[in-house]
């Protein structure tokens, strides 16, 4: 290598120059620094991105090593605007950074593959680093105990100690954070992930990045995205196999053999990446092909498993990939927008086996999310088991299936109709069935449909006070017309003993049900049961 030596942005960004010089393997030599290489990383800074701010703190420690006489630091070419910058592709700039070291006679210095292999064909003399392995500063905040560490300016620093569903919030110190040590630790793992094969940049927008770094998923806010600097970052404690949560033989057989649109459903922290984690390699173990797509990828998969983002910033063009590849099976972490729930369903009518991980508080709310965004003929097919993971175990199963049937609490055999029917998969007991009622799709609680009220001795004194209702009609609503008695007080509507709803009275004595609304139907249905519509003021 000359004495002389051009670095690129690669290579600043990550730090390495000031690192080998600290540690001597650097010391003596010139480093010339093209403007453009300054211009793109103010550029990038100016915008909130995290590579300029790592970028910024690489070009300040260099002028203090060369303060200090250990480097002789250089500046030159024209000074670009960044307007200037702006006209210039990426392939435009690195030609340009080539152009310098080849005129100064110098030692090219990347961390960019093509980079490198480019300027070795072109003559010019080039050295390609790759730093990989150096603990983060991150690390130190983390033990065996820690799930999350949660670091914000102003604030001292948090951890998550425990595990899903059994962890506490512990304070690791008295002093807050300082904006000067999270602007150091951030730096420190915007170097390492920009060079580290188990790296990846899922996101980097201004303001905001988010990095999976080894085991470790981070996210970086800033301002203006948010109030102040933050890190959060959070490690899977646990590794677990399908067979350690101790699932009954019937699931374990209907996982193997049957089910193929899966949904693991729980709310955050619940221990749903775990879980899907021992599902793709419990699938993998069976001598499945199982492939992830995840933003960003932070599942704990065997590498016989390959972890998919999103092809250039859209999960579509990784879905196309996957339908070539067609696996046997795909781990869809995290199911959010509108597109993530098409390309589930899309996948699953390719015969692609699917299972999406989805937050949700219960199971029902899992399913109810695909309401609307796929026909209710096909959301058998697409989901057929809905596992609930809470304090990382499985506390719910559902199976779906597709029946034509008169639902539950009607009489009249013309209302057959097709009836999703959504039932405890170990005891095989109906719980909500989901049907079309007019123009409402309606997701119904059968065991509260079938449960009647019972009037005990006590609750006939009551019933004295219950009180006929009249009801009219209008093209959009149901009137309840009750005693003046009633007036602006909440009362409780019955058909015959059956609790219907709560609504408030007008001071009319009227209470208006929207037809279309959920009471609506409710009514709809007593109505045409024949039920006696009665209502007592509510307590």
């Amino acid at each position: 290598m000359k004495s002389v030596i051009v670095p690129d942005t690669s290579v600043i960004i990550e730090g390495w120059l000031s690192r080998n010089v600290e540690n001597g393997a650097l010391n003596g030599v010139k480093i010339i620094i093209p403007q453009i290489v300054i211009a793109e990383i103010e550029y990038q800074a100016n915008i909130g991105k995290a590579s300029g701010l790592a970028g910024l703190e690489e070009l300040k420690r260099l002028r203090d090593l060369a303060n200090k006489g250990l480097i002789e630091l250089e500046v030159t070419g024209q000074r670009l605007s960044l307007e200037d910058l702006a006209k210039f592709s990426n392939s435009d700039i690195d030609y340009l950074i080539r152009e310098e070291a080849r005129k100064l006679d110098a030692t090219l210095i990347t961390s960019d593959r093509i980079q490198a292999t480019l300027a070795y064909a072109e003559g010019i003399d080039v050295k390609y680093v790759e730093v990989s392995g150096k603990k983060v500063k991150l690390e130190d905040f983390f033990d065996d105990q820690t799930m999350s560490v949660h670091l914000k300016e102003g604030v001292p620093p948090l951890a998550k100690k425990g595990t899903p569903g059994n962890w506490r919030l512990v304070k690791m110190r008295d002093e807050p954070m300082t904006i000067d040590e999270l602007q150091s630790i951030a730096v420190d793992i915007i170097e390492r992930a920009k060079s580290s094969s188990d790296a990846f940049i899922e996101i980097d927008e201004p303001g905001a990045t988010v990095i999976q770094l080894g085991e470790f998923r981070i996210a970086i806010a800033r301002p203006p995205f948010s109030d102040g600097m933050e890190i959060t970052a959070v490690r899977p404690l646990v590794k677990l196999k399908l067979e350690d949560y101790g699932l009954s033989e019937k699931l374990m057989k209907r996982l193997k053999e049957k089910a193929e649109g899966i949904l693991i459903a729980g709310p955050p922290g619940a221990g749903k990446s775990t879980f899907a984690s021992a599902l793709a390699e419990f699938y993998m173990r069976l001598n499945r092909i199982v492939k992830t797509i995840e933003r960003p990828r932070d599942l704990q998969v065997p590498p016989e498993v390959t972890q998919y983002t999103a092809l250039k910033g859209k999960l579509e063009k990784t879905a196309d990939v996957l339908l070539l590849v067609r696996p046997d099976y795909c781990i869809f972490d995290e199911l959010r927008k509108d597109e993530d729930f098409k390309i589930f369903t899309d996948l699953r009518f390719a015969g692609v086996g699917m299972v999406g991980v989805i937050h949700a508080t219960n199971p029902i709310d899992a399913i109810q999310r695909f309401i609307g965004r796929v026909h209710i003929g096909m959301l058998s097919r697409v989901i057929d088991t809905v596992i609930f993971i809470e304090n990382g175990k499985v506390e719910k199963v559902y199976s779906l299936r597709l029946t034509v049937k008169v639902p539950t609490g009607m009489r009249d055999v013309e209302l057959a109709r097709p009836v999703v029917e959504i039932r405890d998969f170990e005891t095989g007991e109906l719980e909500y069935e989901i049907y079309v009622f007019g123009e409402q799709i309606v997701v119904a609680p059968v065991k509260e449909r079938r449960r009647k009220r019972r009037i005990s001795e006590e609750e006939q004194e009551v019933d004295r006070e219950f009180h006929e209702v009249n009801i009219q009609y209008t093209n959009k609503y149901f009137v309840l017309i009750l005693p003046p008695s009633f007036a602006r007080k909440n009362a409780e509507i019955y058909g015959d003993d059956t609790f219907l709803f709560c609504a408030r009275v007008n001071k009319r004595g009227e209470i208006h049900i929207r037809k279309k609304s959920s009471y609506g139907q409710l009514l709809m249905m007593a109505l045409r049961d024949g039920a006696r519509l009665r209502a007592r003021i509510a307590d």
